[in-house]
């Protein structure tokens, strides 16, 4: 089976509805699970932009959680997100932003880097992103969608719910998963990215003052 999506959805309204309420929702556990590192850490007050001409990945899965950090001022807050993993993933030509204002005696910083632009692709195992935007032209290979979060269980093959991050899923929520997946112009923005080995060949990074990203808006 093959789905062909173009991508335009609003990760934000789309996760909303699929995560249980933050009050209510239970201590994490700390921990590693197969690999894979848990996602315990409190996110910066920063998104970040991704764009790659194409990303190829298996054993996908997909999920509403959230996450948690503190704004650029200190202030506690917390983000919707869908969580895309993948046991393995390709990456070519990717190009990583963010943006840093108000540095004081420079203003405003841009990082940005790039990695997979030769021959060599980026490679990663084990990887999470928890997306807050995405829009790509999107090609699935066996896909189940509408699958409950909870039976989104990690073995040897499958990445399942990020570990360390249970709490935050619903298990009762919707999930999708698929065997592997294809998504080319990928413009998205994430709140972290979490892999038990990422390989980033022909990295360059760079900063520059005022706003460079790599993609606008």
């Amino acid at each position: 089976m093959k789905s062909q999506v173009r991508g335009g959805t609003r990760w934000k309204r789309f996760a909303v509805v699929m995560v249980p309420s933050v009050a209510a929702t239970a201590a994490i556990g700390i921990g590693l699970a197969q690999g894979a590192l848990a996602a315990s850490f409190s996110i910066s007050g920063q998104e970040f932009k991704v764009k790659a001409s194409e990303l190829t990945g298996t054993k996908f899965v997909q999920y509403g959680s959230y996450a948690e950090g503190k704004t650029l001022k200190g202030e506690k807050f917390a983000a919707p997100v869908a969580v895309s993993g993948f046991k393995t993933a390709t990456i070519s030509n990717m190009c990583q932003s963010v943006v840093t204002p108000h540095v004081p005696l420079i203003g405003t910083v841009s990082l940005e880097l790039k990695a997979g632009t030769g021959a060599e692709k980026v490679q990663a195992e084990d990887i999470y992103l928890d997306v807050s935007d995405l829009e790509a032209d999107a090609e699935f290979k066996k896909i189940d969608i509408g699958v409950a979060a909870g039976s989104l269980k990690k073995n040897d093959t499958d990445p399942g719910i990020q570990p360390g991050t249970e709490a935050r899923a619903n298990p009762f929520g919707f999930g999708q998963r698929a065997d592997e997946v294809t998504l080319r112009n990928v413009e998205q923005k994430a709140w972290a990215t979490t892999a038990g080995t990422f390989k980033l060949p022909d990295l360059s990074l760079k900063l520059h003052r005022g706003t460079k990203e790599c993609f606008q808006d």
